[in-house]
């Protein structure tokens, strides 16, 4: 059965439609001017095992269009290693080419049952359940995943990698369903695709509708069956390639967020009328972090030309009691370094995947031999995703500590002494009759433990399956669903203070004038402004915020292209 499906993926959530009640009076946000759509230009990729980039991946993500091939020589590569691997077989016994998996390793199978058993693989392996993987996701494995067959060490024909990468140039998105990987290779999804691939009865979604793949894979003018070959189905479900396109995806969600984050520090430090000795490029340049001589750069020159935050600006606000600061608090002062251990893990995270993307992490793999002649199959352990979930746990640990940060510097906004003298609660009228943000602060607060909860490391909690065979399994796709899952709720924790900044500015613009913010923090507000007007009396605040989500989960709030 075909259906229409309509489905709006953010990260691995939905994005929370906006709710109103008639009556109710909100801001209603000012749209910008409509443009006219550019068809995005298809990004050609020539695959070859070797070259693929993060680049690429990144562009996958956002939606670009793709047409994907192999190269002449990866081909070449591939039937030669194939020929080899066939030439090997007889009289040896190889793992998924002429013996069965898991705890049934030591059963033999005959030539006449290859073709039976590759199909069987599929079957037993697509067992997943839970919400698909994002298109944009599948799409990217499918891809990684023909690129390091092209590597040719896995002994797949070229047609294998071609077949899944014609699922992709043609618009055909296999249904990868999220649970059921332990990361110790993608098998419940990766066979999910396969069973697409060969035409089965899996889901698959095509032009807005889903079915069965035997039924759309026509329609998107693919030939319907294709038939495994011996020793082809066990090289599509091996290795880690969706839990890399996860995190891949993680990767690109985690750097426009640690950009946000920074531009919504510069907007605290705005309203709080902050010292700049926290920048200081001396300071940093001492602790030896490239990671924080970068942070504080960007964070300087966003906060460049503000007479906020000097000491003319602090006396400003309050004359008569005005005393010199000694120094802000410590989530103020370190917040550089905060940033930073965010922006080293996603480096980290980075230099993983790029290796990762052009690697064979299949088992078991097909090399020449080192003497004599001919090829040999090596049994080993390269499907296993640890450092893969480990660099998973290490960046939710970081997305977490900067969520602790920001739900702590919206916080300080609610207090007049530990804003230096924003009105209580952020109240825009009268103090009292309104109680004004103090339930917007309390929402970010409320995610808080959630993250924490979320960042325990999934990688050290092995447990054994399959009548011991695999008595170690990494869970590296919790540690990518956790992220995932913490990713989203960063995204309103910084709307809750970029809310929440952009309020105390308006609070007091009227007594700091005619000093001006920074350019860059005059930007960032008023883009915000297009969509929520400043808070008066009280009113319904869901709205409010739930704009300020979409702005973010947009990227509309990062820091302008002029600042470091």
């Amino acid at each position: 059965m075909i259906t229409k499906v309509a489905r709006t993926t953010t990260g691995l959530g939905l994005v929370a439609a906006l709710c109103v009640v008639p009556g109710q009076a909100v801001a209603d946000p000012v749209a910008p001017p409509a443009a006219p759509a550019v068809p995005a230009k298809v990004l050609d990729l020539v695959l070859d095992g070797r070259s693929f980039s993060l680049r690429d991946a990144f562009a996958i993500l956002r939606g670009r269009p793709v047409s994907a091939r192999l190269t002449p020589q990866a081909r070449e590569i591939m039937a030669r290693t194939r020929a080899g691997a066939l030439a090997a077989l007889p009289g040896q016994r190889v793992y998924g080419w002429n013996q069965a998996l898991g705890p049934l390793k030591d059963r033999p199978l005959t030539p006449e049952q290859a073709e039976q058993f590759q199909r069987n693989v599929l079957r037993s392996h697509a067992a997943g359940v839970g919400d698909p993987l994002p298109d944009h996701v599948v799409r990217l494995a499918l891809i990684l995943k023909a690129n390091q067959m092209a590597r040719g060490k896995v002994g797949v024909r070229p047609e294998v990698p071609q077949r899944l990468l014609d699922l992709v140039n043609a618009g055909v998105v296999p249904r990868m369903p999220q649970i059921g990987s332990l990361g110790t290779g993608d098998l419940q999804p990766q066979a999910a695709a396969g069973l697409a691939a060969i035409g089965e009865n899996a889901p698959v979604r095509f032009m807005g509708q889903e079915g069965p793949a035997s039924e759309l894979l026509p329609r998107a003018g693919l030939p319907r069956d294709f038939t495994l070959q011996a020793g082809e189905a066990l090289p599509i479900v091996s290795g880690s390639t969706v839990l890399a396109a996860t995190l891949m995806h993680a990767v690109d969600r985690a750097t426009v967020l640690a950009d946000q984050a920074e531009a919504a520090f510069a907007l605290f430090m705005e309203a709080t009328r902050a010292e700049r000795g926290s920048l200081d490029a001396r300071t940093h340049a001492e602790r030896h972090i490239p990671e924080e001589n970068a942070v504080s750069a960007r964070l300087r020159a966003m906060v460049a030309g503000s007479r906020w935050m000097t000491d003319e600006g602090r006396r400003k606000l309050d004359p008569a009691n005005y005393e010199p600061r000694i120094q802000d608090s410590v989530a103020v002062r370190a917040a550089p370094h905060i940033l930073a251990g965010l922006r080293h893990e996603i480096a980290d995270a980075r230099r993983t995947l790029v290796r990762e993307a052009n690697s064979s992490n299949s088992n078991p793999l097909i090399f020449r031999r080192e003497q004599g002649e001919g090829y040999e199959f090596v049994m080993g352990g390269n499907w296993d995703g640890s450092m893969m979930g480990h660099v998973a746990d290490s960046l939710n640990a970081e997305i977490t500590d900067v969520g602790v940060l920001s739900q702590e510097l919206s916080g300080r906004l609610l207090s007049p002494r530990w804003s230096y003298g924003l009105p209580a609660n952020l109240a825009g009228g009268s103090v009292g009759l309104n109680s004004g943000m103090v339930q917007v602060q309390t929402v970010a607060a409320a995610l808080i433990p959630e993250m924490q909860a979320r960042a325990t490391p999934a990688g050290t909690l092995s447990r054994p399956v399959k009548d011991g065979q695999e008595d170690h399994n990494t869970m590296a796709m919790a540690s990518a669903r956790d992220l995932h899952e913490n990713l989203d709720r960063l995204e309103t924790v910084l709307a809750v203070q970029y809310l929440m900044a952009a309020q105390g500015i308006d609070l007091i613009a009227g007594r700091m004038a005619p000093l001006p913010l920074a350019a860059a923090t005059r930007a960032l507000h008023a883009e915000l402004r297009r969509y929520v007007t400043p808070l008066g009396d009280d009113r319904y605040m869901t709205p409010d915020l739930e704009r300020v989500i979409r702005l973010v989960r947009e990227r509309r709030l990062t820091r302008p292209a002029d600042a470091v």
